[in-house]
C-alpha cells in the first residue's frame, strides 16, 4: 500500500528522517493542511489582528482542507490571504495528481531553494535589503518577492564581485561572524564570557563574570552578568541553531528575586525565537534547563566534522603513560 508521507525532520547523527502523513505546504501567509479542518491564527498577532484575520478565512478558507495564518500575514489584505491560499491548493492539486500516477516510493515535492525558503519567512519591510551575488538566484528572488511583496522588490540588489572588487562574503565581514559563531567562547559586554559546549545528549552553557569585576557589591555585578548572559544565550542558540536540551549555567545569585528576574529575562529574548521553547525555573546551583526544538543540524555540524585523532573527545590519551 502506497500512503503519502511529508518529511518533517532531516536525519541527524545516527537518527533518521521523521515522516508525517498529516502534510502542510506552508506559504508566505498561510499554511494550507489538506484534507483536515484544522482552523487556527497565530498567537503572536494582537488581538484586533487575529479577529480581522479570522473574518476574512471565514470567506476564504476552503471547505476541505485546513489553514493556519501565519505571523506574517499582519496587515495582509483579504487579496493576499486568497492569492496565497489559492496557489497553495494548487500545490497539492499537483502533488494528488503525482501521487495517483505512482507505482513506488516518489518525490512528489521539493520545497524551494535555500534562499526562496529564507525570503517567505523573513523578508519583510524591517529589512533594509537583500544582497545577492548569483544573477539567476537575484532573478528568482527578486520575482518571488515581487510576485508577493511587490513594495519590497526594489529592495532586493545584485551583487557584483567583479566591480566591488571583493567577494560578498568579505565586502559585508560575514566570514568574521561566521567565525564568531563557530567559536566555543563568546564575549558579553560587560566583560563576561559564555563557554559552549556541544555533547551527544545536551549542549551546555557556562557564564563566567571574566573581566567583570564591576564597581560595586559581588551580587550586583554577578546578577548585572547574568542578565547580559541570559540576553546573549538566546542570540546565540538562535545564531547557532542550537536544539535538543540546553543547560545554561549560570553565576551564583544570593538573591532570590534576582534569580527570578534573570529567568524572566531570558525568557523575554527567547520570546523572539520563532523556534518552540520550554524553559524551567533556576535551580539553586545556578542551572537552567531548557529545550528548544531540534530543526537542523545546528550550523557547527554544518561547517565541522569529528576529529580523525581524538574521535570528538577534544583530548588524546598518552598511551607512554599506560605501559
Amino acid at each position: 500500500q502506497l500512503i503519502v508521507c511529508q518529511v518533517t525532520k532531516n536525519p541527524i547523527g545516527v537518527k533518521g528522517a521523521r515522516l508525517t502523513q498529516e502534510v502542510s505546504l506552508p506559504g508566505r501567509f498561510v499554511v494550507l493542511i489538506p484534507n483536515s479542518k484544522t482552523y487556527g491564527i497565530s498567537k503572536r498577532l494582537p488581538d484586533a489582528e487575529r479577529k480581522r484575520l479570522r473574518s476574512i478565512l471565514d470567506r476564504v478558507k476552503p471547505a476541505e482542507h485546513g489553514l493556519i495564518v501565519r505571523t506574517a500575514a499582519e496587515t495582509a489584505t483579504e487579496h493576499e490571504l486568497r492569492a496565497d491560499m489559492t496557489r497553495l491548493v494548487e500545490q497539492w492539486n499537483d502533488i494528488e495528481a503525482k501521487a495517483k500516477k505512482a507505482n513506488g516510493p516518489t518525490l512528489l515535492y521539493r520545497e524551494p531553494p535555500l534562499a526562496v525558503r529564507v525570503i517567505r519567512e523573513e523578508f519583510n519591510s524591517d529589512y533594509r535589503g537583500v544582497v545577492i551575488d548569483d544573477r539567476q538566484l537575484f532573478e528568482d528572488v527578486r520575482d518571488y518577492v515581487q510576485a508577493f511583496n511587490p513594495e519590497l522588490a526594489d529592495r532586493v540588489e545584485y551583487f557584483d564581485a567583479t566591480t566591488e572588487g571583493l567577494p560578498i562574503f568579505e565586502k559585508h565581514h560575514v566570514h568574521e561572524q561566521i567565525h564568531k559563531a563557530l567559536d566555543r567562547k563568546v564575549w558579553l559586554p560587560s566583560g563576561g564570557s559564555l563557554i559552549i559546549e556541544h555533547t551527544e545528549a545536551l549542549t551546555v552553557i557556562d557564564v563566567n563574570t571574566g573581566r567583570n569585576v564591576g564597581t560595586s557589591n559581588l551580587e550586583a555585578t554577578v546578577f548585572q552578568n547574568n542578565l547580559e548572559a541570559a540576553e546573549e544565550v538566546a542570540h546565540q542558540l538562535r545564531l547557532r541553531d542550537i536544539g535538543g536540551i540546553i543547560v545554561i549555567d549560570f553565576i551564583d545569585m544570593e538573591i532570590k528575586e534576582n534569580r527570578r528576574k534573570v529567568v524572566e529575562a531570558f525568557r523575554s529574548a527567547l520570546s523572539r525565537d520563532k523556534t518552540r521553547t520550554q524553559v524551567f525555573d533556576i535551580s539553586e546551583l545556578g542551572l537552567v534547563e531548557m529545550t528548544r526544538k531540534r530543526i537542523g543540524e545546528g550550523l557547527l555540524t554544518s561547517f565541522a566534522g569529528q576529529c580523525p585523532d581524538c574521535h570528538g573527545r577534544g583530548v588524546l590519551v598518552n598511551h607512554d603513560l599506560l605501559l
